[in-house]
């Protein structure tokens, strides 16, 4: 692990220009370093904004013949604020310098800060001390990086939930729901003698499966929080010029993909990440799938296959604009097992076949696959839309009408991609559980306190469902962090950007 007994300091702004940058500097000499990068004998004011003048001078570069070399001076106006400790973001005494946001000028004040005394920070450092110093549990400090790395608003709102301390909260509950539990079975081994049980079996697993019950609500939110914080791939498939590539720029809004008339003009996949319907969703524009002798689309077409089966959700896109091929019928085949969303495009164009003639056919070899088939009049004109059909499929595999052209359907077939991928809480509640980590331990105790509930069931010593109990309670400390190992607080905060 990192020493926490050193000072260590960082550029915690974004690498880049900007109007603003800010250097980090924590740990017992900041308040020294600081003053010494900025010349200034008196001590800073706590909490306060000092305006100052910082220079550093670096040998030049060799000289032209004849002309003397002279150092580089390299300066700025820099605002200094020391945080002492124990009220900072670390718990020790923090400096945050405030410069314009020149690499060169940061990158100077960090060099002059390591000169003074300072070490480099590395990843997560800074938050790393804030949990050790007890400022952030476990799980805030995760929150952190989760905020700093949202990119939709539903991210941001259900990591700063988490950093608000709504999940320590609930584990809090929970703990102290088994800790009753625990110490009445204890207190019941400490006076053997007596014959006294502080707790009767019945009224131990009454109580245990309150706890359970607590668990099974936070991972009842689980899949929808993993899908907020981690998002989906979503594929964009179908025959060659149903609209594909058009469908994926429309939703990207943006002109990302080539479209041309010609069969088969996309080649590889394409992937791009957006906010849609809330979900941060990978995009996956794929080749046209049909039969072909060109071996570069054949290719294309083996990798929009293999796409298929990874995918979290996969969008099918038919052209109801001409009549339809056995490549289409044999996608809808394919990925009639999956989870998808059949989207029907050029609805502003005259119909070829009726939506409404979707319904399951009777010699599917998968047993009620749906299938497309064409139909010979429409009570509507030859412009039929979409009809539910009635069995009840409709509902897992949603039927989406859309023009990419003229923009129509394209906010029903988000909300169907946002019902599909989970459910139409997804955008109104934040569940509190979203990190992989807290599902796996939630889930541990889960086992060891039903493990409890059945050897409460038998007349044994309190002895054997205590260990189960003190298994669950492990778990449950480890997820805010009072329990943890070195290898682990490495691998999580290894993963945070330097300054942070």
């Amino acid at each position: 692990m990192f020493s926490t007994s050193d000072t260590i300091v960082a550029i915690a702004t974004p690498s880049g220009r900007g109007g603003l940058g800010v250097i980090r500097i924590s740990g017992p000499d900041a308040a020294r370093i600081a003053c010494e990068l900025i010349a200034r004998d008196k001590p800073l004011k706590p909490r306060h904004a000092t305006f100052a003048r910082f220079s550093e001078s670096r040998q030049a570069t060799p000289s032209r013949q004849g002309m003397p070399s002279r150092p580089v001076t390299t300066g700025d106006h820099v605002v200094v604020t020391l945080f002492p400790a124990p009220s900072s973001y670390t718990g020790e005494h923090v400096v945050e310098v405030s410069a314009h946001g020149s690499p060169v000028v940061l990158s100077g004040i960090v060099r002059r800060a390591i000169e003074a005394g300072a070490r480099l920070a590395e990843p997560g450092e800074f938050t790393l001390r804030a949990f050790l110093n007890g400022k952030l549990d476990l799980i805030q400090a995760e929150a952190v990086g989760d905020l700093i790395d949202a990119v939709t608003p539903l991210q941001a709102r259900a990591a700063f939930d988490q950093l608000e301390g709504t999940l320590t909260a609930a584990i809090g509950a929970i703990e102290k729901e088994l800790f009753d539990v625990v110490a009445r079975l204890e207190a019941s081994l400490d006076f053997p003698d007596e014959g006294y049980h502080f707790v009767a079996p019945q009224e131990a697993r009454e109580s245990l499966a309150g706890v359970i019950a607590g668990i099974d609500a936070l991972l009842a939110q689980a899949a929808r929080g993993r899908l907020i914080r981690e998002g989906a791939q979503v594929a964009i498939v179908g025959a060659p010029n149903v609209g594909k590539s058009s469908l994926f720029n429309a939703l990207l809004n943006a002109n990302r993909a080539i479209v041309t008339a010609v069969p088969g003009t996309t080649r590889d996949l394409l992937t791009e990440r957006a906010d849609i319907g809330g979900l941060s969703l990978a995009l996956i524009d794929t080749a046209g799938v049909r039969e072909t002798t060109d071996i570069v689309e054949q290719e294309g077409v083996s990798r929009a296959r293999d796409t298929l089966r990874v995918a979290d959700l996969i969008l099918v896109v038919l052209d109801r604009s001409r009549a339809l091929e056995d490549d289409d019928r044999a996608l809808l085949e394919e990925t009639a097992a999956q989870p998808r969303v059949i989207v029907v495009n050029k609805c502003d164009l005259p119909a070829a076949w009726d939506a409404r003639g979707l319904h399951p056919t009777t010699h599917s070899p998968r047993g009620g696959d749906p299938g497309l088939h064409p139909t010979t009049h429409s009570p509507r004109g030859g412009d039929p839309g979409l009809t539910p059909r009635g069995d009840g499929s409709e509902g897992s595999h949603p039927i989406v009408a859309i023009s990419v052209v003229t923009g129509a359907g394209l906010d029903d077939l988000i909300a169907a991609i946002a019902r599909t991928l989970s459910t139409e809480e997804t955008l109104r509640d934040r569940p509190a559980i979203t990190n992989l980590r807290h599902k796996v331990l939630l889930e541990r105790a889960r086992a060891a306190l039903l493990q409890a509930t059945t050897a409460l069931e038998g007349s044994i010593s309190e002895e054997f469902p205590l260990l189960d109990l003190q298994e669950a309670g492990h778990a449950l400390q480890e997820i805010t962090g009072r329990r943890t190992t070195d290898d682990l607080l490495q691998h999580i905060f290894k993963n945070f950007c330097i300054g942070k």
